[in-house]
């Protein structure tokens, strides 16, 4: 398996997840934010001391797909990383229940259209890449918003296998946990996770690089 090597950067885009308040214009060191992204570079430099990676985050809250696509040139291709992590969908999903009667809406097959287009132009520069899907933290598959989120996820899980990416299934880790406790215990609203559903993210995203 492919995993970090000594000296890369490592480079994390996404929504509020990923954004979690890091600092800006780009958030390094002790400007990673609160979340997963910051635990993700506290458990690497335990794990692996040995490789000294550089930890970036350009994650901004409420973006979807196409704001992503908006911001790459300066957010992802100015920075140069040689590991790209992306997390995004969840807005795409979250914006059909919440602002239903917004014109500009990404239905599912803009969002792979959009998704792709932003990996073609990237995986050929990278060492290596990981794909996370959007998640709802709803253990009800047959909750509404839950099974749109399941279809975009499966998009990911399809884009991983096309541009040879690390694939994170982290609905179904949180599904590992809801098997044992409430949504309300990692969410209120079910998406932004607390504490530790934020390592749960970074637990996953370490053990599919095999960084244990």
């Amino acid at each position: 398996m492919k995993t970090l090597s000594d000296g890369s950067t490592l480079l994390f885009n996404g929504d509020s997840i990923t954004d979690c308040g890091r600092a800006r214009p780009v958030g390094e060191r002790d400007g990673l934010g609160e979340g997963y992204v910051a635990f993700v570079n506290g458990l690497l430099a335990v794990r692996q001391p040995e490789k000294k990676v550089r930890v970036l985050n350009t994650g901004v809250s409420g973006n979807r797909v196409i704001d992503l696509q908006i911001r790459w040139d300066e957010d992802v291709i100015a920075l140069h990383p040689n590991w790209l992590s992306i997390l995004i969908g969840i807005n795409d999903v979250w914006r059909h229940f919440d602002n239903a009667l917004n014109p500009n809406q990404v239905a599912i097959d803009r969002y792979e259209e959009v998704y792709r287009g932003l990996l073609d132009r990237t995986r050929p520069g990278l060492d290596g890449l990981v794909l996370m899907t959007p998640y709802f933290i709803e253990p009800r598959p047959e909750d509404a918003m839950r099974i749109q989120m399941d279809a975009y996820g499966a998009v990911v899980r399809r884009l991983a296998a096309d541009y040879d990416a690390v694939f994170v299934d982290l609905q179904a880790a949180f599904d590992r946990v809801l098997a044992h406790c409430p949504s309300q215990s990692l969410a209120g609203d079910r998406v932004h996770p607390n504490k530790t559903g934020h390592m749960i993210i970074a637990e996953s995203f370490l053990e599919a690089l095999g960084i244990r």
